[in-house]
């Protein structure tokens, strides 16, 4: 297309300069007056047939750019009547045009597509610009705020303080759950927020979703769960002290209190109540350091936070545990990476987050050969500091996994003989939670089970 323009243009100027060429020879030689006027004019038109030649060029290209500048590709142009440079042109022009409507097109369908996937989604979204001017509101936004319209995030204010409070101080990528109530509804709500810019603005996305119904599941669950480990203990307890203080009932009314005239209680009598009532105590001290241990998951004390060496805490746990370790013949192997990785935690109760792993570890090793515990440090994928522990035991069953951290809960049948309590794994990972951390099993099998602190 620019080659043929090109020989439009010079051919319109070989003609141009042979005119003016052929009229000064004229006008200097001659004396042809009418000549010299009409070729004067032949001269003027082909001047102006150059400059409409040119300038037709020009006026499509506005033409065209004007149609992209306010998206207007209704626009169209014509490839018939035209010379072969302005067909070609034009041609171009109506394909790049298609293009841009074609990809409008597809534009529109994915807005509508996500206006509706936004519209239909359980979960309530809502956004807005710097000035709290609300951009997006979905359905399920409406209907959780009960409200129609929210034209402005302080209208937030007239549904929940807290939840206007929550909104405007959280900060991008960080989130909360907060208890309130709207429209006298007790809720749950698990907010979370991001922050994006767009068209020159920063704007705010809210997700809001209710899980009160989810969490009292959740807690009803749990509660179940420690019901049944409570009843189980309990009665573990009971039910012999029931049984052994009907028999010495039993025996007392039978010798002693069975006549008018009581009789010497019997020595043989004597050794059997003797031995029932010893019985009947030491379950009743079992009973009772029972409620103490139910007493101590439930009153942890408050961390005091400090800069910790992961190597040195590592290092003073397999000191402690050295003369268990040693009647047990478990090997305990320290690996830190990097040896200066450091966290923020609380000394005393990391301590013994790792002691009551460490401890679990040593019972499940009691039948294996060549025991050994590999307490590892290193610093994950997302950057975050990692403990390990790891042993090589016979692995945790799948049923039983899922109730390791249930409070008294133990597979454990002799864990009165081991000193065990059913909660070292359950207070290990409620110290965890209080570090703003998590204790995890993602590893469980024959050879290998690993228990991971994350901070």
């Amino acid at each position: 297309m620019i080659g043929r323009f090109r020989i439009g243009v010079v051919i319109r100027v070989i003609f141009l300069v042979a005119t003016v060429l052929f009229l000064t020879y004229i006008i200097t030689n001659t004396e042809y007056v009418v000549s010299s006027a009409l070729i004067s004019l032949i001269f003027i038109f082909q001047v102006v047939n150059l400059i409409q030649y040119v300038e037709s060029t020009n006026k499509q290209l506005q033409r065209f750019f004007e149609a992209i500048s306010y998206n207007d590709f209704s626009q169209s142009f014509s490839t018939k009547g035209s010379n072969n440079s302005f067909a070609s042109l034009n041609e171009i022009f109506n394909e790049i045009i298609e293009k841009f409507k074609n990809e409008r097109a597809k534009g529109e369908e994915n807005y509508r597509y996500l206006q509706t996937v936004v519209q239909h989604i359980g979960i309530g979204l809502f956004s807005f610009n710097q000035k709290g001017e609300i951009e997006l509101l979905n359905t399920a936004a409406k209907r959780l705020l009960d409200v129609s319209v929210l034209r402005n995030v302080d209208q937030l204010k007239e549904v929940s303080m807290q939840l206007y409070e929550s909104v405007i101080g959280l900060k991008s990528g960080s989130r909360t759950l907060l208890n309130c109530t709207i429209n006298s509804e007790r809720m749950q709500l698990a907010i979370y927020t991001t922050e994006f810019r767009m068209k020159g603005d920063n704007y705010k996305l809210i997700s809001i979703q209710n899980i009160a119904s989810e969490l009292d599941e959740k807690e009803m669950e749990a509660w179940q769960n420690l019901t049944q480990v409570l009843a189980h203990e309990i009665m573990n307890s009971i039910t012999p002290i029931a049984s052994l203080s009907d028999t010495v009932n039993t025996m007392l009314m039978g010798d002693v209190f069975g006549s008018e005239a009581p009789a010497p209680i019997p020595a043989e009598t004597l050794e059997d109540v003797k031995e029932a009532l010893g019985t009947i105590n030491k379950r009743s001290l079992g009973l009772m350091r029972f409620v103490n241990s139910y007493r101590n998951i439930t009153q942890i004390p408050t961390p005091i936070f400090e800069v910790l060496s992961v190597k040195e805490v590592l290092n003073r746990v397999r000191n402690l545990m050295k003369g268990e370790a040693s009647k047990r013949r478990v090997e305990i192997e320290v690996k830190v990476e990097p040896e200066t990785l450091e966290i923020t935690a609380d000394s005393q109760l990391i301590d013994q987050a790792l002691i009551n792993i460490v401890k679990n570890a040593f019972k499940a090793l009691s039948d294996i050969e060549n025991p050994k515990i590999i307490l590892y440090a290193k610093i994950d994928e997302a950057g975050h500091s990692v403990i390990e522990v790891e042993d090589n035991g016979p692995g945790i069953k799948k049923t039983v996994l899922e109730k390791i951290f249930v409070p008294f809960y133990t597979t454990n049948k002799t864990h009165e003989k081991e000193g065990g309590s059913g909660i070292g794994l359950s207070l290990s990972r409620q110290i965890m939670r209080m570090h703003g951390g998590t204790l995890t099993v993602p590893k469980s099998e024959k050879g290998s089970t690993v228990f991971m602190l994350r901070f």
